[in-house]
């Protein structure tokens, strides 16, 4: 809620020339320090795919692409580590399309199998978890073969703007193929993804100080109805509560 700052020190480190060929945007880590009260995170639809350590429950899962708001609670004395993969990038790591953990936090044994359990035991020994995590997935996607090489066409020419058939056109698809290529590599269809990277232009707009009002028209919105109507059905409060 807007004026409660976050107690868990969440901090994000960008990814290496490596985890950023893998698809990797930034590594994350949380903690709540011993004796604190529990709290509760709203998290957002962000278009990204997250692979989570949480040490105190010795589990890796992932967190797939949302359709909206969902609240994450840390209890005292836990950390989470995180590897945040770039919208339409985590495919080749997690071995699954991206639709197949849309709205979900699934273990990762269920896609990995023993691979999970061996890296949640090298987690816990681990003197840096992070960079272990990091290059687990890393390995694996490199082990995935090549990406789509239009997600990241796809994803600028949806957040454009551009209608479907436009974006259809663009690329020498068909529409169907768009939408095709969007629920795999996104976990979205196009018009979610462009609703989704939409709402996440408009948030970096708003907290870097810009009016509602001009923030709607930068973004892409209608109007500043448009805009507080799609961030309350994505994000569940009001932008102003979000900030």
């Amino acid at each position: 809620m807007q004026g409660v700052v976050n107690p868990t020190g969440y901090r994000e480190t960008a990814a290496d020339a490596t985890q950023v060929t893998a698809g990797v945007a930034c590594v994350w880590e949380s903690a709540l320090p011993a004796g604190a009260e529990p709290f509760t995170q709203r998290v957002v639809p962000d278009g990204c795919v997250d692979v989570v350590w949480w040490a105190a429950r010795g589990l890796v899962q992932v967190a797939g692409p949302d359709t909206g708001p969902v609240p994450a609670t840390i209890g005292p004395g836990d950390r989470l580590v995180g590897v945040r993969f770039r919208p339409g990038a985590a495919v080749l790591a997690l071995g699954v399309p991206a639709d197949a953990v849309r709205d979900g936090r699934v273990p990762l044994r269920e896609l990995w199998g023993d691979g999970a359990e061996r890296l949640a035991e090298a987690l816990a020994g681990a003197a840096d978890p992070g960079a272990v995590l990091a290059g687990a997935v890393v390995a694996r996607a490199a082990a995935g073969g090549p990406a789509d090489p239009l997600a990241p066409a796809l994803a600028r020419g949806l957040v454009g703007g551009a209608s479907v058939r436009e974006v259809a056109v663009g690329l020498g698809l068909s529409e169907r193929q768009v939408r095709r290529r969007a629920v795999a590599a996104f976990g979205y269809g196009p018009k979610t993804v462009q609703r989704v990277l939409r709402f996440q232009r408009a948030l970096r707009l708003a907290r870097a100080g810009r009016p509602l009002a001009e923030v709607a028209q930068v973004a892409g919105y209608a109007d500043q109805a448009h805009m507080a109507n799609e961030v309350r059905g994505l994000g569940g409060v009001p932008m102003r509560g979000l900030l």
